[in-house]
């Protein structure tokens, strides 16, 4: 390989890196959103909806040809599934339950990630890869014992919630990896999709259950709120189908657990997270997990 080259490929690594920053980033800081707008009435999954309704319209109506990729693509269809699941649960668990908690817990996704990919693309699960599972299920352990209530098992549906957004999520990560052959427009317009699909679709559910209410008309801030998070969501969106279909799994995994820091560090400072050492311990082991005893042929 040519010096040129190696400069262009270590280029497009940078660049696949900045986008799943800028998507780490966004999530990371996206239980604000959510939880104000829960707090004036309307809930996540509502929320979710109309953001991911904006964004995929803008979408859409910038680049037309794109929708016809997607209906024309089957396999889209599961990406968008993957992609409705992930937001509908991390969204509802961010704004309803403990900020810090939720996150780390979402972040068992590079345990999921290293099976699913095994199972999907064929990545080989070695003994130190069994390590890493190890040490981010004591993590999780820790973060959810409670003392003299048996086994650590989730206590309530935000943390439920958080663990199967995680296993979404690393099944949104393959998928982008095994269809990195699909145009990168209508890759981010399937998970889009999925995220007005799913939120609506459940929400519907609830409300007509009585569970949860129908949405009102929005204000003025609520709108400007909705309209800001559809922008910053479909940029991260683009960013996430841009690095984790150029990067292996292992590695997109690794990277966006900046998310957790990000989510940390904003809901403690605007004092939304009740941080115990118990979090503070079983977090530092969920985060070093993906980087214990790295394979040799990781990149």
């Amino acid at each position: 390989m040519t010096a040129d080259a190696t400069t262009v490929r270590g280029a497009a690594a940078g660049l696949a890196t900045l986008g799943l920053l800028l998507n780490a980033a966004v999530w990371g800081l996206s239980w604000m959103p959510f939880r104000s707008l829960a707090e004036g009435g309307l809930h996540p999954l509502w929320a979710t909806a109309a953001i991911y309704a904006i964004a995929s319209t803008a979408l859409a109506v910038a680049r037309p040809a794109t929708v016809g990729v997607l209906l024309a693509t089957p396999a889209l269809a599961w990406l968008a599934l993957a992609s409705g699941l992930t937001n509908a649960t991390f969204n509802t668990a961010v704004a309803l339950g403990d900020v810090v908690r939720v996150v780390l817990l979402f972040y068992l996704m590079p345990v999921w990630a290293l099976l699913l990919a095994r199972a999907m693309l064929g990545e080989p699960i070695t003994r130190r890869a069994c390590v890493r599972i190890a040490v981010g299920l004591a993590g999780a352990a820790l973060v959810l014992h409670e003392p003299g209530l048996g086994w650590p098992l989730p206590r309530n549906l935000p943390e439920l919630l958080a663990i199967a957004g995680g296993a979404a999520f690393a099944l949104n990560n393959v998928l982008l990896r095994r269809l990195a052959g699909t145009g990168e427009s209508a890759l981010t317009l399937a998970m889009l999709a999925g995220g007005v699909l799913l939120g609506a679709g459940v929400a519907s559910a609830l409300a007509l259950a009585g569970t949860v209410a129908w949405p009102a008309a929005p204000g003025v801030h609520a709108t400007a709120t909705l309209g800001l998070w559809a922008a910053l969501f479909l940029a991260a969106n683009m960013g996430l189908q841009y690095g984790a279909a150029r990067l292996p799994a292992n590695v997109t995994s690794v990277v966006m657990l900046s998310e957790v820091l990000v989510a940390g560090l904003s809901a403690w400072l605007a004092g939304a997270a009740d941080l115990k050492a118990q979090d503070i311990a079983g977090g530092l082991l969920i985060l070093a997990a993906p980087w214990l005893l790295p394979d040799r042929s990781r990149p």
